[in-house]
């Protein structure tokens, strides 16, 4: 073929704006996906094709230049996959509460439309609206979480590792720490107490064994370089047989002996006794505040349930020193984060059954039979539109909290089982989870397996149209 031909042949291609007018790009248009990322597929799309055209040439071998609508296609293909790399709503039907990956806690109605607020306009963070002069942002947020907790002082950062940093750099720096060898923790992104330790200038001092430390341990280890006393959570992990423990009360009287302070990290923030509820004991953000740590540090997107934040609470003496440490300002929390937990610190306080209101408690505590009453209901939504069903039913399966909390805690709810006549589990999970919103679920041997626990207003009805657009080949 001569060069010219080519040419023709590129020419065959829809333009740009051509591509932009057809149905299934206005449709992505319509839906709210950037214009910026239509061009951008377009554009890959336009590329491959020359690139697809200029190969056929070369091999001489006989060049079919696609419909337009069939490129159109592929465009939208494109875009929706550029789409999903954005922070997006999700529905998640897997049915662990605190999903690390899906961003931990909703957040309580309440909350959200503050940080709406928030986000709309200026707002009051660093002013004092007395005095007109400059203020500081943890004020009112200090003051509801001493209220709430009974803490001499309160501080908020962007997360409990921060938090714990933050601690230990500020009291322990060029200092010792004595932890517990069984509390030396890994939670989820590498995240280690000893690497955090050697990161904020702390020396690490391991006592006891894996299963069983003493308070003997601990004395035995202190002498003139140690600067704090340090007690971890396992929160997502439990030592269990033949075990022992040092109590944060024995620890307290400990450093008040030496005069040394004592760091209690929780890591979920708990507030309510669980066992009430037929769970695992979790240890209470108030109950270390009155056994008299000096610091205690937790994450508030846990069992808090509140927005992504480290909480720092204790003696005012210590307090003060970390809002010294220069780091603070790296770790800072912004104007969303603050507006949306002072939201919930307020829940916390002014409502009695606010267990009732949190999603994260609305979630954990929802009967198996109410699970049920969903999951019928979807499994019946289901069958009434998709059918190229193998498999529709429920069965009684367990639910996680998930986040690293309470591990040995599962909660039996009704879920729904799936199987496809012509897909596989995998064809099916991924097909969901390429819808939008896109439904992320459980997958188990050769069932797709959907648990209404953590299914919020609106999500059932958006899983049987995600079915009725499969049906319909869409």
């Amino acid at each position: 073929m001569a060069g010219k031909d080519i040419s023709k042949e590129y020419r065959k291609l829809p333009s740009v704006n051509a591509l932009l007018q057809e149905e299934s790009v206005q449709d992505l248009l319509k839906e709210g996906c950037a214009r910026f990322l239509l061009i951008d597929s377009i554009h890959d799309v336009l590329e491959k094709k020359r690139t697809a055209i200029k190969k056929k040439h070369e091999a001489a071998e006989r060049i079919i230049v696609p419909e337009i609508s069939e490129i159109a296609a592929e465009v939208a293909q494109s875009a929706k996959k550029k789409q999903r790399r954005f922070l997006n709503p999700v529905i998640n039907a897997t049915g662990v509460i605190l999903h690390t990956n899906l961003g931990r806690a909703v957040l309580p109605k309440r909350a959200v439309e503050a940080i709406q607020r928030a986000a709309g306009a200026y707002t009051n963070l660093e002013i004092d609206l007395d005095t007109g002069k400059r203020g500081l942002r943890y004020q009112n947020v200090e003051s509801l979480l001493c209220k709430l907790t009974g803490a001499e002082a309160a501080l908020v950062v962007n997360n409990n590792a921060a938090a714990v940093f933050l601690s230990l750099a500020t009291l322990g720096k060029g200092k010792e720490a004595i932890v517990s060898r069984g509390q030396l923790v890994e939670i989820g992104g590498s995240f280690r107490i000893p690497d955090v330790m050697e990161q904020s200038g702390v020396k690490l001092v391991e006592v006891g064994t894996t299963n069983k430390t003493h308070v003997q341990d601990i004395q035995n280890a202190i002498g003139p370089e140690t600067g704090l006393l340090v007690r971890v959570h396992t929160s997502n992990y439990r030592v269990v047989g033949f075990t022992e423990e040092v109590e944060l009360k024995e620890m307290v009287e400990l450093g008040c002996q030496y005069q040394i302070p004592v760091l209690d990290d929780l890591g979920s923030g708990c507030l309510l006794d669980l066992t009430e509820h037929g769970m695992e004991e979790e240890p209470l953000v108030q109950n270390s505040v009155k056994a008299g740590a000096d610091l205690v540090t937790f994450s508030g997107d846990k069992l808090f349930g509140g927005p992504q934040a480290g909480i720092i609470l204790g003696k005012r003496k210590y307090i003060e020193r970390i809002k010294k440490n220069p780091l603070l300002r790296a770790f800072r929390i912004d104007k969303l984060t603050l507006s949306g937990l002072e939201a919930v610190l307020v829940l916390y306080l002014e409502d009695e059954e606010w267990e009732k209101t949190l999603p994260v408690y609305q979630m954990l505590f929802r009967s198996y039979e109410d699970t049920k009453k969903a999951a019928d209901s979807l499994a019946h939504g289901l069958r009434e539109v998709w059918l190229q069903q193998d498999v529709v039913e429920t069965q009684q399966a367990t639910s996680r909290p998930g986040g690293g909390s309470l591990p040995e805690t599962e909660i039996m709810s009704e879920v729904v089982v799936l199987k496809a006549r012509n897909l596989s589990a995998g064809e099916l999970e991924r097909s969901l989870r390429e819808h939008v919103p896109p439904i992320l679920c459980r997958v188990s041997r050769d069932f797709v397996i959907i648990d209404p626990r953590t299914l919020i207003e609106g999500d059932k009805e958006e899983i049987i149209r995600a079915f009725e657009l499969m049906e319909n080949g869409q």
